[in-house]
């Protein structure tokens, strides 16, 4: 019988360890930014309970999370009916709700926000933090889209001043120029949507609005036409929207405009306006560089959204957004902490990775995890060459020692298979005259030098 091969679920991946390195640089330049405002690390478990997501990211995102099946019987005071019942329903959710307890988290915002509040009496507010861990949504698989994934989230809470908002632009700026990607961050907010919506008649229907401009990018404006209509827009409030959507021209000619549209039909919306308005003017006046564009039809469909919102997209590669966030005003209030606003933004670290690695941006050396590989002569030269290989990682140099002594051709080719760019020898005559021969594998330059100078010369 064959052995079957072993697979992994779809939508998660293995890393090589190149891909751990040119990770962990990504994750390092990301860290770099954060630590520079004043964030804190912080991390939380990977499960949560089921009574914290639900209902926090919208019909949508509920249906994308993974539940996690009670331990021991879970089927426990549960008759057959009901999981017959369950299993020719369209909408099994609450059987499923029933026999598990635990989900994995969807995103890194709602824990935040359950930590704060649990741990509200030993934080000082403004409380700043960034994460970086995985998250889980039960989605479809496909290029740039994941069922595992990680996010690298800041989140600033307790403060509703928004030169927090101006920082996170900031933010972008500094970590995107960093890892030499061009982007264009787009901004828009949630009041200013609720202010064409009760300009429109429809204030009451604001989030399916929300949910269906957010796919404007992705299915067109017919189809969100179609949509609209479809969740119970007249066709006179459909044809109000299209226009607002299709607005075009500079930031302060769309502002302009939609301050024309919205009048005194909304002091919400008009409330939008002032806000983006005050931040594009700190962002002007602080000499931010990074592309910033008014986006009206971006809605963010998260519920939790409540202020200004992002999107990032890179300029020279074809990806959808790769890092997105926006204002919270009470988060909290659902686990009891209300009136504690919020604001953050998260960069999604796989799609940020895809793009580096479409655009050949990854640094070479991020692939040379070993700087030096010690040539293996057995022996009485293995002894000299380990008590070097020593003095070199005391140095700080990465470095190994061939395991055997085998034969010269073995070597050499383990050491370029590897990305090491140097080889060092340290033969009878080496070890005789307290030096050594160190190969520049890629230039083949090879040159002597004395064991106590080895280490600087391999920097």
């Amino acid at each position: 019988m064959a052995v079957q091969k072993p697979s992994i679920p779809k939508g998660t991946r293995d890393f090589s360890p190149v891909e751990m390195a040119r990770r962990n640089y990504l994750f390092d330049t990301i860290k770099s930014v954060f630590r520079r405002y004043g964030f804190q690390p912080l991390e939380t478990p990977s499960m949560e309970n089921l009574s914290t997501l639900l209902g926090k990211y919208g019909e949508e995102g509920d249906k994308l999370l993974f539940k996690v099946l009670n331990s021991g019987n879970f089927l426990k005071g549960i008759d057959a009916e009901e999981v017959q019942a369950a299993a020719e329903s369209d909408n099994p959710v609450v059987l499923g709700n029933r026999i598990c307890e635990k989900g994995l988290r969807y995103d890194l915002t709602v824990p935040f926000a359950r930590y704060v509040v649990q741990h509200q009496n030993e934080l000082v507010f403004p409380f700043k933090r960034y994460q970086i861990q995985p998250v889980w949504r039960a989605d479809r698989p496909q290029k740039g889209r994941y069922r595992e994934f990680y996010q690298c989230d800041v989140d600033v809470v307790g403060s509703k001043s928004l030169l927090n908002e101006v920082e996170l632009i900031q933010i972008v700026q500094e970590v995107f120029a960093a890892l030499k990607i061009r982007v264009t961050l787009k901004i828009n907010n949630r009041k200013i949507l609720y202010g064409i919506s009760e300009t429109i008649g429809h204030a009451d229907k604001m989030m399916d609005i929300t949910v269906a401009i957010d796919k404007l990018d992705k299915i067109g404006l017919d189809a969100v036409n179609e949509e609209l209509a479809g969740r119970g827009l007249s066709p006179e409030a459909v044809a109000a929207l299209r226009p607002i959507l299709e607005l075009s021209g500079s930031n302060r000619e769309k502002l302009a405009a939609i301050t024309a549209i919205i009048g005194e039909k909304s002091a919400t919306g008009l409330k939008g306006i002032q806000e983006v308005t005050t931040i594009l003017d700190y962002a002007e006046a602080l000499g931010v560089v990074l592309p910033v564009e008014l986006d009206l039809s971006l809605a963010r469909g998260l519920n939790y959204y409540t202020g200004a919102i992002f999107e990032v997209k890179a300029m020279d590669f074809p990806m959808g957004s790769i890092c997105g966030g926006g204002r919270y005003d009470d988060l909290t209030g659902i686990f009891g902490l209300p009136d504690t606003s919020g604001v953050g933004i998260s960069f999604g670290a796989d799609r940020i990775y895809d793009v580096l690695l479409g655009l050949d941006l990854f640094p070479a050396e991020t692939a040379q995890s070993v700087r030096a590989l010690f040539v293996n002569f057995g022996g009485a030269e293995e002894l000299g060459a380990l008590r070097l290989l020593s003095e070199v990682r005391r140095a700080g140099i990465a470095a190994e020692i061939y395991p055997e002594a085998a034969k010269m051709k073995k070597q050499f080719d383990y050491a370029q298979k590897r990305d090491i760019l140097y080889m060092v020898f340290v033969g009878e005559n080496e070890l005789a005259a307290r030096t050594a021969t160190v190969k520049n594998i890629v230039t083949g330059e090879q040159r002597s030098i004395p064991f106590e100078a080895v280490a600087d010369s391999l920097r």
